[in-house]
């Protein structure tokens, strides 16, 4: 996705219809403001770097 943006706003928008939610104009703003908050928070976690030799635990050990 190198060289795309995104747009929480239209996403908002395309999402609302796409669903038939109805989405009021009080609300909106908000839902806008958390999609852009998501979007900083999965770009630092896709950012992180991982060495080619990392494998997936089978797993999970906390």
């Amino acid at each position: 996705m190198e060289g795309m943006s995104f747009d929480a706003g239209e996403y908002v928008d395309l999402m609302a219809l796409l669903l038939d939610l109805q989405l009021r104009d009080e609300y909106r703003d908000g839902v806008v403001a958390n999609f852009e908050r998501i979007m900083a928070i999965a770009n630092l976690v896709n950012e992180f770097p991982l060495t080619e030799d990392i494998e997936a635990a089978p797993i999970f050990e906390p």
